[in-house]
């Protein structure tokens, strides 16, 4: 084995940089070295990582050929590799990389030639960076890469709009420290295991100020030559206002404006789907069908504002004897339907009674001020395993409904 004082004598007078690593830090670069990335000295490389000096565009190469390396006098042919000096300069190394042992330790040696000062090639290397560094400094979304556990590597300075942290703030860290619930990064990397990328891919994140935002995630999977999972490299985007629009116009979609409950459309596809979990898993649930009585009388005499103001607050006293699992919805007019789930027959008709009196017990004032009151008419009933649609609930709960006002109305009516 030749002794490291050897190694040393051999790279103080060789014309062409060397430098050695041990677990990715530089622990040697001899003169040529220290001249080629413009350091002053070697304190300003020794113990830096060698992937700092690595362009971005070439260090995920780099990583790969040097953990294909394996076992001492393992040689990489020469390549040439975008590099970036002490002095934030551009330039170009052909280099080649062996697995040496150094001071005892399983160490990496790399030496290079510098191909900056060819002309053609420099020319291109200028116009390229600087159309890089535009196009990087400028971009709304944030470039970002990880190592195989999840820890940022690299982080593009639209960090700072996004999230408001400085990149070094970031570099370093685990990206699940980011999100609001580690199950979303968990989210993420089951979804680029499976497809090996993710586009607008949702999900949140904590800026600086500890708000949460909406992202959108554009990343791929990487792959060392051995085929290891090796990290992740992609872009991720603030959505908020897009994600805030989106809920808004589902809002709209499924809300009715008037009372702030869900339309008929929305009540039913929702019910649709309890049904049918409900029929799939045998558990019970129950449903009201609500009407107002004379409620046209109160429309005449009061005109549909003052009809609009009852029907409001009917919808916001009944919800208050709701559970947030029960289902509310404003079929047209003045009937609504409630759908409770996991509830039986003593269970709804309780809820039904305590609605019906609540109702009855409130007053309303007219335009003029004086005070009139309300009652309200229900049917109740619940799902049957011979139920073959939902249709066949509404049925029997609008049954209900028109023995209770056909018996005196401010009734609560059960129908089998």
């Amino acid at each position: 084995m030749i002794p490291d004082a050897f190694y040393r004598h051999l790279f103080e007078i060789m014309p062409t940089s060397a430098v050695i690593a041990i677990e990715g830090r530089i622990v040697y670069a001899n003169p040529a070295a220290i001249q080629f990335l413009d350091a002053e000295n070697a304190n300003q490389v020794i113990g830096h990582t060698m992937i700092e000096f690595i362009h971005p565009l070439d260090q995920t190469r780099s990583n790969n050929r040097l953990n294909k390396s394996s076992g001492v006098d393992w040689i990489n042919a020469p390549s040439q590799f975008r590099m970036q000096t002490v002095s934030a300069q551009m330039k170009m190394l052909l280099s080649a990389s062996v697995r040496i042992s150094y001071e005892g330790q399983d160490a990496i040696l790399v030496t290079g030639i510098d191909m900056t000062e060819h002309a053609e090639m420099a020319e291109q290397l200028r116009v390229s960076e600087k159309n890089f560094r535009q196009l990087f400094e400028n971009m709304q979304e944030v470039y970002y890469r990880t190592d195989a556990k999840g820890i940022v590597q690299m982080v593009g300075p639209g960090v700072r709009n996004v999230l408001g942290f400085e990149p070094h703030e970031i570099v370093g860290k685990a990206t699940e420290s980011f999100y609001p619930q580690a199950s979303d990064r968990d989210a993420i990397k089951k979804a680029l295991m499976l497809d090996g990328k993710v586009t607008d891919f949702p999900g949140q994140m904590v800026r600086k100020d500890a708000r949460v935002i909406d992202i959108s995630i554009n990343s791929r999977a990487l792959y060392d030559d051995a085929g290891v999972f090796a990290g992740v490299e992609g872009t991720y985007r603030d959505v908020t206002q897009r994600k805030i629009m989106e809920r808004e116009l589902q809002r709209l979609a499924t809300t009715d404006p008037l009372t702030e409950i869900a339309n008929r459309r929305s009540f039913l596809e929702q019910a649709e789907q309890i049904f049918k979990t409900s029929q799939r898993y045998q558990t019970g649930f129950t449903m009201l069908m609500l009407d107002l009585d004379l409620f046209k009388a109160i429309n005449d005499k009061y005109g549909h504002l003052g009809g609009d103001k009852v029907l409001a607050r009917f919808a916001h006293t009944v919800g208050l004897e709701l559970r947030d699992s029960d289902l509310f919805g404003r079929l047209g007019g003045e009937e609504f339907c409630i759908l409770l789930q996991q509830a039986h027959r003593d269970e709804a008709l309780n809820v039904a009674e305590r609605i019906r009196q609540r109702i009855q017990d409130i007053s309303f004032k007219d335009p003029a001020g004086e005070l009139f009151t309300l009652t309200v008419s229900i049917g109740v009933t619940n799902n049957l395993e011979s139920d073959e649609r939902l249709a066949n609930l509404l049925e029997r709960a609008d049954k209900a409904l028109y023995q209770a006002k056909h018996t005196g109305r401010n009734k609560v009516v059960w129908f089998v």
